[in-house]
């Protein structure tokens, strides 16, 4: 290769503050047992268990930490103490208690006051939350918060969990965070005005500004709002401030696709703006991972219709490119897309797909896109082609190994020392850089993958080697059936 055609890969890094410490401070031994699950699941971080509320007071880190917490814990700590010690930490309550489990902030921080004194509430048990379940996710939602709240300098993408009970989204979070990966932040909010000031920085719905609410709040970094109905609004601890929220984000952020997790008659009235999810139901995760996949750019870029009916479907931009050129002929049908394109364009779902496949540079150049007609189909065509030609001069780097195709991925796999991958594995680079390349199913099986040494290197060579038998199998099924349409074409018969 010529170093001069070559390209840079620029993951986009979604966090820029990674959390490397860890404290736990716990009499509940499957809490402190967690520090396993650490070793074996995030082995980038350090974790120290404490073992009186002095020592866990004192605690300072240098960078980056979290806190972990059970009840009675809680109650002992000078939490003032180590958020002073600590610029950049979260602390996080790990509650055993029922009645926490079940309550709004409020009523929780009214009975025992100890809740107020954590950024973060999640229940465990030993069955439906055990501890070495949720501390993974307990750590994401930990940085996320903070990249979130501290460092959003750049735009995010950020999945909003709007629920005041701590033991639905701690049976939840796990779930949404092997569908993400890396891709995207999450945020909890338990209450309508928590929830308001986020995503509109204001306290109150009558003090947005129709003409700059673009510029407040994380709005325009929400990519999926998933909400309970019922939740505190005001003094009303069981008012249906999801019905209020929903009819907001509708009016001004229509582009944002919302779940409704709930099993309440009331979500019924909202299915014609909203995904119902019903809790608890069986098949209930994995229809919701497909909704996912589907509408919040994970997954195959879909078209469909106005009425809803799916048109076309997508795995990379190579499929991508060939749909817009079908936009270009003057058909019926051909105008049909062009005015579907618009309305993705318009509603920033190309910049989306693109920024959750790797393609941060193209995302930002086609957000938002207000072109019309053949001008939008040759803005999309231009841009596409330009990267489809790049994509193969952008290489993977890998201890100053060059990494162009998925052979020499497989081989750098298998000679280079495993520490030098570690990184790559841990922070979803493999499945960014895969997601470019247009090898969608084998990123999502990288995604996430956490290990070390030579575990890790064999868990993703043969992973890859299986997939590059697929794509292969696949390449020379599309062969011949390119040479059998092209027979047909030119004498009218095989």
């Amino acid at each position: 290769m010529n170093d001069l055609k070559e390209f840079k890969f620029k993951p986009r890094v979604i966090n820029p503050v990674k959390i490397t410490n860890a404290s736990i401070f716990s009499a509940d031994e499957d809490v402190r047992k967690t520090i396993n699950t650490f070793k074996e699941n995030m082995p980038w971080i350090h974790v120290d268990i404490v073992k009186d509320p002095i020592s866990a007071s004192n605690y300072k880190f240098d960078n980056a930490s979290v806190f972990i917490f059970d009840d009675t814990a809680m109650t002992i700590v000078d939490t003032t103490k180590i958020k002073k010690n600590n610029n950049n930490t979260i602390l996080a309550l790990l509650s055993s208690n029922g009645f926490i489990h079940y309550s709004p902030p409020s009523i929780s921080r009214e009975r025992f006051p100890y809740t107020a004194n954590s950024d973060l509430v999640f229940a465990v048990d030993k069955r439906e939350y055990p501890p070495d379940h949720i501390i993974a996710a307990v750590v994401r939602c930990a940085e996320d918060r903070l990249n979130i709240e501290k460092y959003s300098k750049e735009r995010r993408f950020i999945f909003l969990i709007v629920d005041d009970e701590p033991r639905w989204f701690s049976q939840f979070l796990p779930v949404l965070y092997n569908i993400i990966g890396q891709r995207a932040d999450i945020m909890v909010t338990r209450t309508y005005e928590e929830t308001l000031k986020f995503i509109f920085g204001v306290e109150h719905e009558s003090e947005i500004d129709e003409k700059s609410y673009l510029s407040h709040g994380h709005g325009d970094d929400v990519v999926c709002i998933i909400t309970d109905i019922f939740f505190p609004k005001g003094n009303n601890l069981k008012s249906d401030a999801g019905k209020d929220l929903i009819n907001l984000i509708n009016k001004y952020y229509r582009r944002i696709p919302i779940i409704v997790a709930s099993k309440a008659k009331v979500a019924e009235d909202l299915k014609n703006i909203s995904f119902i999810m019903p809790k608890g139901d069986p098949g209930s995760l994995q229809t919701l991972k497909n909704y996912i996949h589907n509408f919040t750019g994970m997954g195959d870029f879909l078209i469909r219709s106005k009425s809803g009916e799916e048109l076309y479907r997508f795995k990379n931009i190579r499929e991508m490119y060939e749909t817009v050129l079908k936009a270009e002929k003057n058909t019926n049908e051909a105008k049909k897309l062009r005015e579907l394109l618009e309305i993705y364009g318009q509603k920033d779902w190309f910049s989306t797909w693109l920024y959750m496949h790797g393609y941060k540079e193209l995302g930002d150049k086609l957000r938002p896109r207000q072109a019309k007609g053949h001008h939008l189909v040759k803005i999309l065509k231009n841009h596409l082609k330009r990267e489809i030609q790049r994509m193969n001069y952008t290489p993977l780097i890998i201890d100053k190994n060059k990494i162009f195709n998925l052979d020499d991925l497989l081989n750098v796999l298998r000679t280079v020392d495993p520490c030098k991958i570690q990184k790559f594995s841990d922070n979803d680079l493999f499945s960014t850089w895969l997601d470019h390349q247009g090898y969608p199913e084998l990123a999502e099986e990288l995604r996430p993958i956490h290990n070390k040494g030579a575990i890790l290197g064999k868990i993703l060579s043969d992973i890859v080697e299986k997939w590059i038998k697929i794509y292969k199998s696949r390449e020379k099924g599309d062969i011949e059936r390119r040479i059998i349409t092209s027979k047909i074409e030119e004498t009218g018969y095989l």
